[in-house]
């Protein structure tokens, strides 16, 4: 990331696909527990579990510092504006624009995570002028890679992203979309 790199709006709402996606508020912490206190978000995702209210905040503060550094952002998947259904992230990284995404276990199986991710590709694309969106995902993660399939990513043959996370080896492929 070049030192050029500005910040993100203050704040940010995008709609489309029937979805507004939004900021998080002090308002979401009381439902953020439900979202992503849950064994997939725990297993697959970087996100810390147990997952209570104290973790929410701590969200809460980092994605605002993230933001302000104009890192990454995280915004709240919702279909009108209101209670929060999951989570999509975009984050500026030297690799690319990456995104991100978690949908509460309650909500799984509308398409949201699909259709967030296409809202923030079209988001990283005309606001952000990137050239391609990635996704880093595991092969294992079935649903993980039907979203992938479904918003039109194509998987790239690049060596696998390995790591530990929680105590677990992980090894990411890199999906990615291109500017239309």
């Amino acid at each position: 990331m070049s030192s050029t790199t500005s910040s993100f709006p203050e704040r940010i709402e995008l709609s489309g696909e029937g979805l507004v996606l939004r900021d998080w508020t002090e308002a979401d912490l009381a439902a953020m527990p439900e979202l992503f206190d849950h064994p997939d978000i725990a297993y697959w995702t970087p996100i810390v579990s147990p997952f209570d209210e104290a973790a929410g905040r701590a969200r809460l503060d980092r994605d605002r510092q993230l933001r302000a550094e104009g890192t990454a952002i995280l915004l709240a998947i919702t279909v009108d504006g209101g209670a929060p259904l999951g989570e999509v992230m975009l984050r500026r990284a030297p690799e690319g624009t990456e995104l991100g995404y978690a949908v509460g276990p309650a909500h799984r199986g509308q398409g949201l995570a699909v259709r967030a991710v296409r809202v923030m590709a079209a988001y990283a694309f005309d606001e952000l002028a990137a050239k391609q969106v990635i996704l880093e995902l595991e092969a294992e993660n079935s649903a993980s890679v039907a979203v992938a399939v479904k918003a039109g990513f194509t998987l790239l043959d690049v060596p696998l992203i390995r790591g530990e996370e929680k105590g677990r080896p992980f090894a990411l492929q890199t999906w990615s979309l291109d500017r239309p």
